[in-house]
């Protein structure tokens, strides 16, 4: 029998039950002094990080008033700081948030092991955030974020974009449908790390550059000598000196290696669409290139669910460092799994050289109108199919196996469909139960006015990523480990149990 769930349970769950009043948010002076605002009032946004990957999500947001910006790297922040030329900057986010009393929300996108202090210390300000994934380095701060969201009643949301994509929603919707039966296994794959992983020795320091201020960046971290890398770094395969500005996704103390950047992308379909919760266990059954300080060339990693509702029992696979789709036993031959081809995009014939892109995607690229992230059409395929250009895209991608058929979907819970690819032809989508979403971004900014709570808020996110990291966990402890969710710890461990909360340097914990 299929799960039929209640169509608001998964997004917002116990966080409106008793919040909303009856008119809606903004509704009661109580919730004007929360923070909220009107629809049409614009919030003052602080950005927490200002190069990378922030300039996309401070971008994002661009539609509001972007008033403070902090970053401990002046070079890898000078776009954004040239871009917001009147906007006060800082390195320390501690007096930004001391400084400027009038922001409303803050975006926090910084290396993973500084998003819980950074977030910390702007709920408990009854700031919004919007924290980048996978939200923490660990599982006590997973929780902890949560706690406090919900203690500060500010809006939150997590950075894995693939959870506001309508595909994400098809396959929750086509799998509770009963479209391929009870699903008892999941396999999900991605090509990265596209960093350096499994080095075994720490180059001599060198001279911090004068436009970092190193010290800042640790954070929480123990103290260590800054190091470039010396001769070969940075190489054309991997941006970025040893540690810094990107390299630091695949050390122990700083990152989550492609667990901590893929699998809140990847995994995100089948979290929602199979209502995980804790596993009982997870085991690394394969990894190459280990090292004592950094996270493994390669790995696979197997998660076990115990039977949810109506559900059966799962069996959850996870593969990093791959240069292809996985080969899976049942699979037919030829067919793509997880992200399809994509046509480039072309200018119109006779459009000259260096003119502005037309506006929106070509024919055959798979977008609706009205709809987030790519879906699966079947004249798009087509299209795509016949067009030589087409582009091969990465090994990333989910596959879930159910007694009656298999369900592919993509990075982002994109072009989600039916396997073998012939069942699409003519396939209509079950009805919409899930609520639609606006747009990440927008997603969020709505929920800091008062509407309804974002889709990947920290009830949402933190026991999604807690289960996850339970997969960093195993990278580093040997063995198949037993986990209890409810009491946070793993039962036949006691070494695992030393890596699900961190220790805090002077001056940085979370209160």
């Amino acid at each position: 029998m299929a799960y039929e769930p209640n169509r608001r349970h998964f997004f917002y769950g116990s966080l409106l039950a008793g919040l909303v009043p009856a008119g809606g948010y903004g509704s009661t002076p109580s919730l004007k002094m929360l923070g909220f605002k009107s629809p049409n009032e614009k919030l003052n946004i602080a950005s927490i990080g200002a190069g990378g990957k922030a300039t996309s999500d401070i971008s994002g947001c661009s539609a509001e008033n972007i008033v403070a910006l902090c970053d401990v790297d002046d070079k890898q922040a000078a776009a954004t700081y040239q871009k917001y030329e009147k906007v006060p900057k800082y390195k320390d986010f501690r007096k930004m948030l001391d400084s400027q009393k009038e922001i409303d929300a803050v975006i926090v996108t910084i290396p993973d092991f500084m998003h819980a202090t950074a977030a910390s210390w702007c709920m408990e300000r009854g700031k919004h955030v919007y924290v980048q994934k996978p939200l923490t380095r660990t599982v006590w701060e997973a929780r902890k974020l949560m706690e406090l969201a919900r203690k500060y009643k500010v809006a939150t949301q997590m950075g894995n974009q693939g959870y506001s994509n309508e595909g994400t929603r098809q396959a929750a919707e086509m799998i509770w449908a009963g479209e391929i039966g009870n699903v008892t296994e999941v396999h999900a794959w991605t090509d990265r790390p596209i960093w350096p992983q499994g080095l075994t020795q720490i180059p001599p320091p060198d001279q911090v550059p004068a436009t970092l201020d190193w010290d800042l960046w640790l954070g929480v971290a123990e103290p260590r000598p800054y190091t470039s890398g010396g001769p070969g770094y940075p190489t054309p395969d991997f941006h970025g000196y040893f540690y810094q500005p990107f390299n630091w996704r695949g050390f122990y103390d700083f990152g989550c290696g492609a667990l901590g950047d893929m699998a809140c992308h990847i995994l995100g379909a089948p979290n929602l669409a199979l209502r995980l919760g804790s596993p009982t266990s997870v085991e690394c059954v394969k990894k190459e290139g280990a090292s004592d300080f950094m996270f493994p060339q390669r790995s696979t990693i197997r998660f076990d669910f115990p039977a949810r509702g109506s559900m059966p029992a799962l069996k959850l696979f996870w593969y990093d460092g791959l240069k292809a789709n996985p080969e899976i036993a049942g699979v037919p031959a030829g067919e793509i799994l997880g992200d399809m081809p994509m046509r480039p995009f072309r200018r119109p014939q006779g459009q000259t050289p260096g003119a502005p892109r037309p506006q929106g995607p070509p024919p055959g690229m798979g977008y609706k109108p009205g709809m987030v992230g790519r879906v699966f059409d079947w004249e798009a395929y087509e299209a795509t199919k016949q067009d030589p250009e087409a582009r091969v895209p990465p090994a990333d991608g989910s596959l879930f196996i159910g007694d009656k058929g298999m369900l592919t979907s993509g990075t982002y819970g994109e072009q989600t469909r039916l396997l073998p690819i012939e069942k699409m032809r003519d396939y209509k989508f079950p009805p919409p139960l899930l609520t639609r979403s606006p747009g990440h971004y927008r997603d969020w900014i709505r929920a800091c006015k008062g509407g309804d709570a974002a889709c990947s808020n920290f009830d949402v996110a933190a026991p999604f990523v807690e289960w996850m990291l339970l997969g960093v966990i195993a990278l580093r402890v040997e063995g198949k480990l037993e986990y209890d969710g409810a009491k946070m710890k793993f039962t036949n461990s006691n070494e695992a149990n030393r890596y699900l909360k961190p220790s805090f340097r002077k001056g940085w914990a979370l209160s």
